[in-house]
């Protein structure tokens, strides 16, 4: 169990674990050349922090619980050891390592994206639909994550997340309530993205 603002690991510890997450939320974060703080991702319940580590070697980002936290810890050695005996087991790390994958790729192509608006949309509909394949709705979550980290996170002011969420608030498409939101029209938050191409 970890406290919310307590460190799982800092960037430099060597790495001999992966980590589950199962329950709370984790951000991720690195230092940029020039001394700023990078928000990485944010990773709930039934996602795995560390699996870019599973070579060993030290970890190249801190890992901070944004609310009191549970993980379950998982030595690499004893990893490695169990995946060659057990063929499951083996295909599991490779399909956590491909959803941490992907999670990153999508991170990649928010940064892309050039507008703040197409950023936040997306963004919260992925984080949407990460609570419901967990099982909860995709509609009505929490945002553990401050704006500040969001905007670190998509490349963007915390003045400008909190301007697009008022935005879209106006436009009747989610209802933000301090660090609720509810999604009221998903299509036409889909429609935000990349709206200003049409």
């Amino acid at each position: 169990r970890i406290k919310a603002g307590q460190h799982l690991f800092r960037a430099g510890d060597a790495c001999e674990s992966i980590y589950a997450v199962r329950s709370g939320f984790v951000r991720t974060s690195t230092l940029t050349g020039d001394g700023r703080e990078q928000v990485t991702g944010f990773h709930m319940m039934g996602e795995v922090i560390g699996i870019d580590m599973l070579g060993g070697g030290v970890h190249a980002t801190d890992a901070v619980a944004l609310v009191d936290t549970e993980v379950c810890e998982m030595s690499l050695a004893v990893l490695d050891s169990l995946s060659r005996d057990m063929p499951a087991l083996r295909r599991k790390l490779y399909q956590m390592i491909n959803e941490q994958f992907q999670l990153e790729r999508e991170a990649m192509l928010l940064l892309g994206s050039l507008r703040a608006e197409d950023r936040v949309a997306s963004f919260l509909l992925n984080l949407g639909r990460r609570y419901q394949a967990r099982g909860f709705s995709a509609l009505r979550f929490l945002l553990c994550m401050s704006r500040a980290d969001i905007g670190s996170h998509l490349g963007l002011r915390l003045e400008t997340v909190s301007r697009v969420l008022s935005k879209l608030q106006a436009e009747g498409l989610l209802r933000v309530d301090s660090k609720s939101v509810e999604i009221l029209d998903r299509e036409g938050l889909q429609q935000v993205i990349g709206r200003s191409l049409n």
